[in-house]
């Protein structure tokens, strides 16, 4: 399968953050096949005074998303994310600065066709992916 994975950092040394969860998805997920190259932009959907890196990379992995859903998050705990989006009474979300976010973008089989994936834990395509001019860039990018 393939998978666009989007990462994104705002607090510490953010392209070296970056950097190592990229090797880090290499040696646990699969091999890395493009990465695009990192953008900044203000947060969104919160304040702060960190400016965000992001990118988007493309991975060849054995993995199903849900796999992949772990360990991804596994790894944004060793590169020191302690924090984590709140869902408040109403169903939004309230967003913190973060060490490292990384998030499945979109999925796609051997056969080229798109995965579709809607579990309590992982929506495939992300949902907010279309909103996001930081995950679009660098997706666009990646495509050309």
């Amino acid at each position: 399968m393939r998978y666009y994975i989007g990462l994104g950092s705002n607090i510490g040394d953010r392209e070296q953050t970056i950097r190592a969860a990229l090797n880090m998805l290499s040696e646990q997920v699969g091999r890395q096949i493009d990465v695009a190259p990192m953008i900044y932009s203000a947060p969104e959907g919160f304040s702060s005074e960190h400016e965000f890196c992001n990118t988007v990379a493309l991975y060849e992995s054995p993995l199903q998303p849900e796999e992949l859903l772990n360990r991804t998050q596994a790894i944004e705990q060793q590169l020191g994310r302690t924090e984590h989006s709140v869902i408040l009474p109403d169903g939004s979300k309230q967003y913190a600065d973060r060490e490292i976010d990384i998030d499945l973008i979109q999925a796609y089989n051997d056969a080229g066709e798109e995965l579709r994936c809607n579990t309590p834990t992982l929506t495939l395509p992300h949902p907010r992916m279309n909103e996001r001019e930081f995950v679009l860039i660098p997706l666009q990018q990646l495509r050309q």
